[in-house]
C-alpha cells in the first residue's frame, strides 16, 4: 500500500510498499537543515512509531553534492542568551533520540558531505550506505568554533572510539569514504548515486521481509548498551562554547566566506 507524498518543500516524505523515505530537499544549501526540517523528520519517526505496516525508513539529501551539510548557519543568527544555547542543544537531543529509537530500521543513504548535523543524523542510523564521493566529518573547530551536543559525543565515541573522535574533530577533516568504511563511519561503498538510491531501496525491502520484532528489540538492545551522557552532564560545555566570542566570530566569518579569527573566549 502506498501512501501520498508530503513535503514542506525542504523536507519531502513518502512511503511506497511499507518503505518511507525522507528527502533533504535543499540542495541549493548543500541540504542545510532547518530547524523546521529538524521537527518534521521527528514527528514522521513518531508516525512511523504508530504505523505498524512501515517497515523500514530511508534518509537521503537531494542531488548529489550532500547528504545534509549540517544546521543552516542562519538558524543561529537568533542566538541572544545562554538559554538560546541550551535550548537548541534539548531540541538537538530529542529530534536526533527520536530519530535513534525510531521503530524500524533506518537506513542513510549518503552521496557527497555528511558533515556536522549532518554527520550527527548519519550516526543515528542503522545502516550508511555511500558513494565513491561520500565525505564525512566534524569540521566545527575550522568553521563555527560550536560543540557537538553530549548524545552526539557519545554515538561517535561508540561509532569510532575515543581516540578517533578527537582525532575527527581536532583535525577538523573529512574522511574520504574508503576510510570512513575502515571506521565504522559507512557500511557500504556503492559507485554512484544511481547504485546508491538502487542500493538503499533493495536493503530496506531485504530489512523489512525479516522478522520485525527481532529487529526492533535488537536495535533496542545496542541503544541500551551504549553510555549515553545526558544533556545535563554537558551544559556547561554547551555554554563554554556557544556564548564563546569565538562562536560569534565563527558565524560572522562562515557567513562572509572568511577565515575566523580565534581568539579562544
Amino acid at each position: 500500500m502506498n501512501a501520498p507524498t508530503t513535503a514542506n518543500e525542504d523536507l519531502l516524505y513518502s512511503v511506497t510498499d511499507g518503505i518511507a523515505r525522507i528527502t533533504f530537499n535543499r540542495p541549493q544549501a548543500r541540504n542545510a537543515m532547518t530547524f523546521a526540517m529538524y521537527d518534521r523528520m521527528a514527528e514522521i519517526c513518531q508516525e512511523i512509531k504508530a504505523d505498524r505496516s512501515i517497515k523500514a525508513l530511508i534518509l537521503t539529501g537531494a542531488g548529489d553534492k550532500a547528504f545534509a551539510s549540517g544546521t543552516d548557519i542562519s538558524q543561529f543568527r537568533a542566538f541572544k542568551t545562554a538559554q538560546d544555547a541550551l535550548d537548541y542543544e534539548a531540541r538537538i537531543d530529542r529530534v536526533l533520540g527520536t530519530l535513534e529509537q525510531c521503530r524500524v530500521p533506518v537506513i542513510a543513504a549518503i552521496a557527497g558531505a555528511c558533515t556536522g548535523g549532518g554527520a550527527g543524523i548519519a550516526a543515528c542510523c542503522d545502516l550508511r550506505i555511500g558513494t565513491e564521493t561520500t565525505r564525512m566529518g566534524f569540521p566545527i573547530a575550522r568553521t563555527l568554533g560550536n560543540c557537538l551536543s553530549m548524545s552526539n559525543i557519545s554515538r561517535v565515541v561508540s561509532l569510532v572510539g575515543p581516540a578517533r573522535t578527537k582525532d575527527l574533530i581536532f583535525r577538523a577533516r573529512l574522511v574520504e569514504a574508503q576510510e570512513a568504511l575502515s571506521l565504522g563511519l559507512l557500511t557500504e561503498i556503492v559507485p554512484d548515486v544511481e547504485t546508491l538510491q538502487r542500493r538503499a531501496d533493495e536493503t530496506a525491502k531485504l530489512v523489512a521481509s525479516h522478522a520485525p520484532l527481532t529487529l526492533e528489540t535488537t536495535k533496542e538492545a545496542v541503544r541500551r548498551i551504549r553510555p549515553t551522557l545526558s544533556r545535563e552532564q554537558g551544559e556547561d560545555l554547551i555554554l563554554k562554547a556557544y556564548m564563546s566570542e569565538d562562536f560569534r566570530e565563527g558565524m560572522d566569518a562562515f557567513l562572509n566566506k572568511r577565515t575566523p579569527n580565534w581568539k579562544g573566549k
